[in-house]
């Protein structure tokens, strides 16, 4: 069950410390400008404003969410989403920051899988594994984008066509990515992808979330509800052993509210093949289409919450175990575990699990998702 939110509404904004802000005009829904070049390609970053000033930047290249602006218990808005302020800075200091990943989020074990008899070899870019679609994943293309109105708010839907081969993967594959930002206060992504030869596909946002503003020093305050009562243990690559075991008993047991950091430190087997919390919580065995709860992030010094709904069948939950301290939006040091990740998804190395939902997309079917990351405060 989620906790009580406060959602905030128009007419709510002075109660929410809005005063000030309501005297300023309305920033428009829609907003779409120059942001740089990457390889000679032009990139567009395009603002989205609901009616409740949240206010998502968002550009066509990856699919990055730039920033995020929501307000705290007062009415403050901060950014939450980890970032730079340039489009040069991603290819080369990202840690996939904000952005669409795949083919396949997340690791297929030593860049291999079998389909329908046949063999396919990946590149091993996170060493023996492959990870979040390859050398050059979805993360690295300039997807073309078109901003739009819709009755949920203001939207930005971003299309791709990724080569049949392309980072070893089988089959052209036409994708769509539609962010809206609604005036609930959501940003709702929406995944849709057709093929035309069997192939694997695994797609998800890997924004990393610090709900008391992007900069802040730590996450690990963070209070963390995951409505699981299983997850994959992982090996020391961090690829899935096969089972599928309870969190019960386990510092992996977020079923109630938690402290972040509560327990990162114990002496757990699992937290030292993740170098802290990188790990798939299961929610059930199938792509079914349903929309679950699964998590709720609250942090205490703002107020601020988030929720994650999703039709995937699970999450990955990483603590920013690689964050190195390199400079963000604004000169801000990403210190250590600044940040965390919550990311709807397929199990990890499921291509070469039978027993996990089959991540198979064959012609004449179409692969839809949607995640929804809803924000409040109290």
């Amino acid at each position: 069950m989620k906790p009580p939110t406060v959602t905030f509404c128009l007419a709510g904004l002075l109660a929410c410390g809005f005063a000030s802000a309501q005297d300023k005009p309305m920033d428009a829904p829609l907003k779409s400008e120059p942001f740089g070049e990457i390889d000679g390609h032009a990139v567009t970053l395009h603002t989205l404003t609901n009616k409740n000033r949240l206010q998502a930047r968002i550009m066509d290249y990856g699919g990055v969410v730039v920033s995020l602006r929501v307000p705290d218990r007062e009415g403050k808005l901060a950014d939450v989403v980890l970032g730079f302020d340039t489009v040069a800075e991603y290819p080369e200091k990202s840690q996939y920051f904000g952005c669409i990943t795949g083919r396949y989020a997340n690791r297929i074990a030593k860049g291999k899988f079998s389909l329908d008899g046949k063999e396919y070899t990946l590149a091993t870019n996170n060493e023996p594994n492959h990870l979040h679609g390859g050398v050059k994943g979805f993360n690295q293309y300039v997807w073309k984008g078109t901003a739009m109105e819709t009755a949920d708010g203001p939207a930005l839907k971003l299309v791709w066509s990724s080569p049949d081969g392309d980072e070893g993967y089988p089959g052209k594959l036409d994708c769509e990515v539609t962010y809206t930002l609604t005036q609930g206060n959501a940003l709702r992504i929406d995944y849709k992808a057709v093929t035309d030869k069997p192939t694997v596909l695994n797609l998800t946002n890997h924004s990393y979330w610090n709900l008391s503003g992007e900069g802040s020093a730590t996450v690990l305050d963070h209070e963390l509800t995951i409505l699981a009562d299983r997850y994959t243990p992982v090996d020391e690559t961090s690829i899935p052993t096969g089972e599928v075991a309870p969190v019960e008993g386990t510092p992996l047991d977020f079923r109630k509210p938690t402290v972040v950091g509560a327990r990162i430190g114990e002496d757990h087997g699992q937290l030292k093949n993740g170098l802290g919390y990188d790990h798939n919580y299961v929610f059930k065995n199938v792509r079914d289409g349903k929309m679950i709860h699964m998590a709720t992030l609250r942090d205490p010094k703002s107020g601020r919450i988030m929720d994650v709904d999703s039709t995937e069948p699970a999450i990955q939950f990483y603590t920013g175990n690689f964050l190195d301290g390199r400079t963000g939006k604004g000169g801000k040091p990403y210190a250590h575990r600044s940040a965390l990740c919550l990311e709807t998804q397929t199990f990890p190395d499921s291509p070469n699990r039978p027993s996990f939902p089959s991540p198979v997309l064959r012609p004449g079917q179409t692969y839809e998702t949607t995640t929804i990351y809803t924000f409040s405060a109290k």
